[in-house]
């Protein structure tokens, strides 16, 4: 299968489901509308995988690993390899994406797609290396055009296995020293706006260093001259590996209509390019939260998603979407476990 291929196979929601939940809402004993979002998670839940009374979804979180090249100009707070550091701490089950992902029951599936470390066979690690890390932005592009669609592919593929082992819901999540960075940069690439407005402190930099990574972002972009109509180009120039890996995951998520659940500001950017390449693929979009990462609200903004809930996270990870899957869980579970008025022998509204 090609990524023409995928982009093929989606679809649009689902509206007649939709109107379907929706009036099933209506007849639950409470006043309608009461729920607010949960009631409007349902009805989207049903108008993207097109069940009028679903099963309570499974839901897997895809936590993509990958180094960045770029963190050799002073970016970041942390060296380079934390990321293969926090791969074995996931793989332990030891990091927050890991503690998040067992409170809503789901499991983590961490995938070395280009961290620059060589891992030993390991239970609970996917091994889909394409290289080790891209290249440095500032001085060439950050893959080729091959590899960034190699890299698609790798996240199609991994949504289209999940779902034929049973998920109906996929969670997005990332690790990868650097890439608040690339991020940022496909960001402005993507949307147009200031370099400065959607790049933020990342793993903790001071304002000196923000500004020093604001300026190696627009000598990269100043560099490259990503072309914003082609989102390949832009991945490939100025993007990440587990970026890319993200984008395949929306995209093959929504070629199967198993809504994907965003994460933060780097699944954002990844969003970014998967709706580029396919618009229709937002529709398959659910945002878990808004991300304290100034960029991420422009992002949230241009693909018209609103978010779930709004906690003052930055961690990335898988996160902010272990919840997300949690809330839409309980839609669903609303819609097809609470008692409609004539189910109850409860009156309904006096006229």
């Amino acid at each position: 299968m090609s990524l023409l291929d995928v982009t093929r196979m989606i679809g649009f929601p689902d509206m007649t489901a939709a109107a379907d939940a929706q009036r099933r809402l209506d007849n639950l004993t409470k006043p309608q509308g009461s729920l607010g979002r949960l009631e409007e998670l349902a009805v989207q839940y049903c108008a993207m995988t097109g069940d009028r009374k679903p099963a309570v979804p499974s839901g897997v979180v895809f936590t993509f690993a990958a180094d960045h090249g770029v963190v050799d100009e002073g970016v970041s707070a942390y060296p380079r390899a934390v990321t293969a550091q926090m791969v074995l701490n996931f793989i332990r089950s030891g990091a927050a994406v890991n503690v998040l992902a067992r409170h809503v029951g789901i499991p983590v599936r961490v995938v070395d797609i280009g961290v620059d470390h060589e891992f030993p066979t390991t239970d609970g690690l996917i091994n889909r290396k394409l290289m080790r890390g891209t290249c440095n932005m500032l001085r060439e592009a950050a893959m080729s055009r091959p590899v960034a669609e190699q890299a698609i592919m790798v996240g199609v593929e991994l949504a289209t296995a999940a779902v034929r082992d049973g998920a109906g819901l996929i969670g997005t999540g990332e690790m990868g020293i650097g890439n608040t960075t690339a991020s940022s940069a496909i960001t402005a690439a993507m949307t147009g706006a200031a370099v400065d407005s959607v790049t933020g402190a990342g793993t903790g930099i001071d304002e000196r260093a923000r500004e020093k990574k604001v300026k190696v972002i627009g000598r990269a972009l100043a560099i490259h001259q990503p072309d914003s109509e082609d989102p390949l180009d832009v991945l490939a120039k100025v993007g990440g590996l587990e970026i890319a890996g993200m984008a395949g995951l929306i995209l093959g998520g929504a070629a199967v209509k198993v809504p994907v659940v965003l994460d933060g500001f780097i699944a954002g950017a990844a969003a970014l390019i998967a709706c580029g390449v396919a618009p229709r693929c937002r529709e398959f979009l659910i945002a878990s939260h808004r991300s304290v990462e100034r960029g991420h609200r422009i992002i949230l903004e241009r693909l018209r998603l609103n978010p779930l809930f709004d906690l003052d996270l930055r961690l990335g990870e898988g996160t902010g979407a272990c919840l997300g899957i949690g809330m839409v869980q309980a839609a669903v579970k609303i819609l097809t476990e609470m008692a409609t008025f004539g189910e109850a022998g409860v009156s309904g509204r006096s006229e």
